[in-house]
């Protein structure tokens, strides 16, 4: 069966000093640039009969014409004959026949390839103007910045996140409620019972309200950000009975929802036996299990991004 070809959500010129080259964001996520637009930023050409090749066998394996001279073949790597090779089909965003792109971490690659075999000495006086394009090219972007450069450029960075979050709740969450099954070990508030120096009433009964407050403070709120407050959408409070109808894990999906909250029980039932005190447990707690705010941050003091050069835009 043939390979879906996916459409492009949004589109836009991806601008690099005084050259700009047409880019999308397809359906699944994929940053890509116009094969067209890759080779004209490069200084190439392509005849028509090359056109018409790739669409009479999408599947052939021709390497784009600034790479096809004999004396680069030895810079070029495995991975990245392999990545041009297959070609990449997408619909654009307004519709029409599909044209071939390029994916968007492929790009600096092939940039280097020429610089790589300018440095060696090898390069053709009629082929150093693509080298001094690639040149610019490379200068203006890095292997990681190139995904933020498209997404500026085609309006995405405003849709990803929403995005992002989707697909992932689309695996982390059930659509329907599964079938209640045991998910808190009785130890879990067994624990708390001790540390708290409350009397435990065993059961499933029993046990005072503020137990629902601290399980939302000690995992569902530990759980990747957005699930939580999707669980309140898709188990709401009864209005009249003024509690959910079902427990909040019976719609954690089987494969990954679930195994992801019973891993990081265990590791509080951990935290929760090594302590003396609530004191203690609570600081063992917030050094295990941080906010996603505090590891954003420390991802951000880390790993700085890299500087713009000042004429990107």
């Amino acid at each position: 069966m043939a390979e879906k070809i996916l459409k492009a959500t949004h589109d836009g010129p991806l601008k690099i000093g005084e050259l700009v080259v047409p880019c999308a964001v397809l359906e699944d996520g994929t940053r890509i640039l116009s094969e067209r637009g890759a080779t004209k930023a490069l200084g190439g050409k392509r005849a028509g009969a090359h056109w018409r090749r790739k669409r009479q066998d999408p599947g052939g394996a021709y390497l784009p014409i600034y790479l096809s001279a004999r004396n680069l073949k030895p810079y070029i790597s495995e991975d990245l004959t392999a990545a041009l090779k297959e070609p990449l089909l997408y619909r654009p965003k307004q519709g029409g026949t599909p044209v071939y792109g390029l994916k968007a971490e492929v790009f600096p690659q092939i940039c280097e390839v020429w610089l790589r075999a300018r440095d060696a000495g090898v390069l053709k006086p009629g082929q150093l103007h693509i080298a001094g394009m690639a040149d610019i090219l490379i200068r203006g972007l890095a292997r990681v910045g190139i995904i933020a450069l498209i997404d500026e450029a085609t309006g995405y960075q405003y849709d990803r996140d929403r995005y992002d979050l989707e697909r992932f709740l689309a695996v982390y969450l059930s659509e329907e409620h599964l079938k209640w099954a045991k998910m808190f070990p009785d130890e879990f508030y067994r624990q708390i019972y001790r540390l708290k120096n409350w009397q435990y009433p065993g059961g499933a009964g029993g046990k005072t309200p503020y137990i629902g407050r601290l399980t939302n403070e000690l995992v569902y709120e530990k759980l990747p950000p957005g699930v939580l407050e999707e669980l309140r959408v898709r188990n709401p409070v009864n209005p009249i009975k003024k509690r959910r109808q079902w427990t909040h894990h019976q719609f954690l999906s089987e494969d990954i929802g679930q195994p992801d909250l019973r891993n990081h029980l265990l590791q509080v039932i951990v935290l929760l036996r090594a302590s003396a005190n609530w004191t203690i447990f609570k600081r063992l707690f917030a050094r295990a299990f941080p906010s996603w705010a505090e590891l954003e941050e420390q991802r951000q003091r880390s790993f700085p991004l890299p500087e713009m050069e000042d004429n990107i835009r």
